[in-house]
């Protein structure tokens, strides 16, 4: 099974285009349109991206209190797409639980958002592939105190 592994520029890339077609009133993608939701989810990133020139290359430290906007917007994006298609089975219903409670679909998404991050950062630790019940534990335990 091939999976789809853009580079860090062709992600980049990718927002920078769907943001300038959406600036210059052009249809959009269908992704395009879902990551153009995420984009004006976060006002804090407009500037960067509006400037490409400068922010293709931006390295980020998270050390240094820095996020990078790219792989956030790509997280989301990421959950959305596990929400669409209910993959690992019962993150859409915990993604309602969350929604639900919080009365905020965005924060909902960060909730999910730091369950995925946690998933891969033990799989990277461990040097594994992702563990979906770990993961779809997290997001259980999320939902059911969040």
């Amino acid at each position: 099974m091939a999976l789809f592994n853009p580079s860090r520029d062709q992600v980049r890339q990718f927002f920078f285009d769907a943001w300038a077609r959406f600036l210059g009133k052009q249809p959009l993608s269908d992704l395009e349109a879902i990551a153009l939701e995420v984009m004006q989810m976060h006002p804090e990133y407009h500037h960067v991206l509006n400037a490409p020139e400068r922010y293709l290359e931006q390295a980020y430290f998270p050390e240094m209190g820095e996020t990078n906007p790219f792989l956030h917007m790509s997280l989301h994006l990421s959950i959305l797409e596990q929400i669409a298609i209910d993959q690992p089975p019962g993150i859409k219903a915990g993604y309602q639980a969350l929604q639900l409670r919080m009365q905020d679909h965005h924060q909902a998404q960060h909730e999910l958002m730091d369950c995925l991050a946690e998933t891969l950062w033990q799989a990277q630790r461990t040097g594994s592939a992702p563990d979906t019940q770990a993961y779809l534990a997290l997001i259980q335990q999320k939902a059911a105190i969040a």
